[in-house]
């Protein structure tokens, strides 16, 4: 029984990042031997087990055949006699097909720290179009890492796409990667990567539409801008959809099965996006609307999301920003339960609840 550790963590190690988790490989061993020496077994598609003290994923080596259409389509198999070697061998990315040995040796049998060297995302076989999500495993990469992707594997993309194989793909597996993909560190590549393969127009379509338009380039940008800011998810995902139609973003968030809080903040972005930027324009009565239009009363902390939003990447920003920020806070220093008290029926005490956000808005910027 030999143990090795392998993919993303050896990857890192190699470029000098951070390692965060590790995964092993156990090669000659069985499931009877792990659990007899304490190793818990929490896989169901093929055996992994878990350290008995460091909680640590270990997973027998095991070799896959592809049995039907999609990602969903494969038998493993799993023995004693399944080497190292045929472990790696089904992997998607030679980059993420070399192990380390317990005395620090590196197996690399597919050149993939010559790729890291070279700054090349390579596949490891033709094997790679058995599973569309390395397609977007591939673009996830590009955005994390800068990384140029190798002619062949960008032809065997294409060829992926052309067959249909994209189309298998559901709605959560293709959320959980283009999310990771948007908290990389330049996640425009990710879409420009699928969209030049031709996946893009096959899982977010409405993105792809904002290339054929030639809008892309400044929602990009934004995106862009939006990660460098190191804003969370719904921020760059609003900060993309901001480029958008409601109606586009709707299509895109229903597409996707994002989550509700990226979906509203897409359509708050979409709607509103145009006069934030214009902030440092508007007059009272303007910022009043549009602070009622993001119900930034009740939820100063989404405001503040949009805010990010729909500024990333636009020239006059903090001029727009700060033109918000002081109109919010005057008008919330309102003090609506007084009125509230004061006045009669329900439209009376909105009526003089705006009247008297209004004044202080305007007085705030009268005050210089």
């Amino acid at each position: 029984m030999k143990v090795y550790s392998v993919g993303g963590a050896v990857r890192d190690e190699l470029l000098g990042l951070p390692v965060k988790d590790r995964d092993y490989v156990v090669v000659g061993a069985g499931p009877e031997e792990m659990v007899r020496l304490g190793f818990r077994p929490v896989g169901k598609d093929f055996p992994v087990f878990l350290h008995p003290q460091t909680h640590e994923e270990y997973a027998l080596a095991r070799t896959e055949r592809k049995v039907a259409r999609g990602y969903h389509g494969f038998e493993f198999f799993a023995a004693p006699e399944v080497t190292l070697e045929q472990d790696l061998a089904r992997r998607d990315l030679t980059i993420n097909a070399i192990a380390r040995d317990d005395h620090g040796g590196l197996i690399d049998p597919f050149g993939g720290a010559a790729d890291l060297k070279a700054r090349v995302l390579r596949h490891v076989s033709p094997a790679f179009a058995e599973d569309p999500v390395r397609i977007l495993r591939v673009a996830r990469f590009a955005a994390r890492f800068g990384f140029a992707i190798a002619p062949e594997t960008h032809v065997l993309m294409r060829k992926m796409v052309q067959e249909g194989e994209a189309d298998a793909l559901v709605a959560e597996r293709v959320w959980q990667e283009v999310a990771r993909g948007l908290m990389e560190c330049k996640p425009s590549r990710m879409f420009e990567v699928l969209r030049d393969c031709g996946a893009l127009a096959r899982v977010m379509p409405e993105i792809d539409a904002l290339f054929a338009a030639g809008g892309a380039a400044t929602a990009l940008r934004a995106l862009d801008a939006a990660a460098q800011a190191q804003g969370p998810l719904e921020v760059r995902f609003a900060a993309l959809a901001r480029a958008l139609d409601p109606l586009a973003v709707e299509a895109l968030a229903d597409r996707l099965r994002a989550p509700a809080a990226c979906r509203d903040l897409g359509l708050l972005a979409a709607r509103h996006a145009n006069a934030l930027a214009d902030a440092a324009q508007l007059d009272a009565g303007g910022l009043l609307e549009l602070l009622d239009a993001a119900d930034a009363w009740r939820r100063p902390e989404r405001f503040a999301e949009l805010i990010a939003a729909a500024l990333a990447g636009e020239t006059g920003a903090e001029a727009a920003r700060s033109r918000l920020d002081r109109a919010l806070r005057a008008a919330q220093a309102v003090k609506t339960g007084d009125i509230a008290r004061a006045a009669g029926n329900p439209a009376e005490i909105r009526s003089r609840i705006d009247a008297a956000r209004l004044e202080a808005v305007r007085r705030a910027f009268d005050a210089g």
